[in-house]
């Protein structure tokens, strides 16, 4: 159902359906889930939202370059990474054929196993994006491909306690990378990756912060040039080059991202929302959302209302 909040704050984007080419998990009711890359592998993409999961890319074969935050790494050797929910990355594949793995789970699947949260405290993979690259020797990416093959078979036959098991394998993994320890420097980033970087990690902010007493605060692409010290032009080109999409259609999948969250999440009404993501009226709000949807604020909510 969803959430009143008596203080007006946003939750965490949870679960909202994935509008553009950008990566964000569809709605579903899950905690972990364990692929595998030969089956499943990692196309390009970029993430630049708030995420409600961690993720675990394990690479035994194929090459690409792996952005987090302002941090970029060319992968053509083992590797395993460790993606934190609040950081922004991307991945540009760049070889034919993948190898190897890769496990997503919830912030709550972790509150339920005090030793695993224990574990990801503990160990800087994480939480430290300077260490969340780990380059693997050929011993340990054995025992870690073999460790997320049990893994993957374990989610593949479920039960009552395959949550239970799959947790004490991402410890066992965790572990064994810290044994390995061969952090990366980064690779130089180039100018246009460093302003598509800043173009995203504003982006969020703006959004994280957004509550009914501070509206959305810039929302176009001048304001946003502006913020960032570019012109217009120069930046709608960047984002066209390198995301498929110019300024002001990621600036719209993410108000309407977080215009979903705040109906599925919160009591407000749709003239409370609407200002709160930039709308100085509730009938301009409904028209947007929509547009985009192809169902109106209140058809989205009791649609939501209904399979919860």
């Amino acid at each position: 159902m969803a959430q009143t909040l008596d203080i007006q704050v946003i939750e965490q984007l949870r679960d909202v359906p994935d509008l553009t080419p950008v990566t964000r998990e569809y709605y579903e009711d899950w905690n972990i889930r364990v692929f595998n890359r030969e089956q499943f592998a990692c196309k390009n993409y970029l993430s630049p939202n708030r995420r409600d999961f961690y993720k675990i890319l394990f690479i035994t074969k194929g090459i690409g370059i792996f952005t987090v935050g302002a941090n970029t790494y060319y992968i053509e050797e083992p590797t395993i990474l460790f993606i934190h929910p609040n950081e922004i990355i991307s991945w540009k594949n760049l070889s034919d054929h993948s190898g190897g793995y890769y496990c997503l789970f919830k912030k709550r699947y972790i509150e339920q196993f005090p030793s695993l949260k224990s574990i990801i405290e503990r160990y800087p993979l994480f939480n430290n994006a300077a260490k969340s690259v780990v380059r693997l020797d050929k011993d340990t990416t054995q025992v870690i491909d073999e460790l997320f093959a049990k893994m993957h078979q374990e989610a593949i036959n479920g039960g009552d306690y395959y949550e239970d098991s799959l947790q004490a394998y991402i410890q066992l993994i965790v572990v064994e990378t810290m044994k390995a320890a061969n952090f990366p420097k980064p690779d130089a980033i180039n100018e246009e990756m460093r302003h598509i970087y800043h173009f995203f990690q504003l982006l969020e902010e703006e959004a994280a912060n957004i509550n009914y007493s501070q509206p959305l605060r810039i929302k176009t692409v001048k304001e946003f040039a502006s913020e960032l010290a570019v012109h217009p032009n120069h930046l709608n080109a960047l984002l066209k080059k390198y995301t498929g999409q110019n300024v002001s259609t990621h600036i719209r999948s993410r108000i309407l991202d977080e215009s979903k969250t705040l109906l599925v999440q919160t009591d407000w009404s749709l003239q409370e929302i609407g200002f709160a993501i930039g709308f100085a009226d509730q009938p301009n709000f409904s028209q947007f959302f929509k547009k985009n949807t192809g169902v109106t604020p209140n058809e989205f909510r009791k649609e939501y209302k209904i399979k919860s």
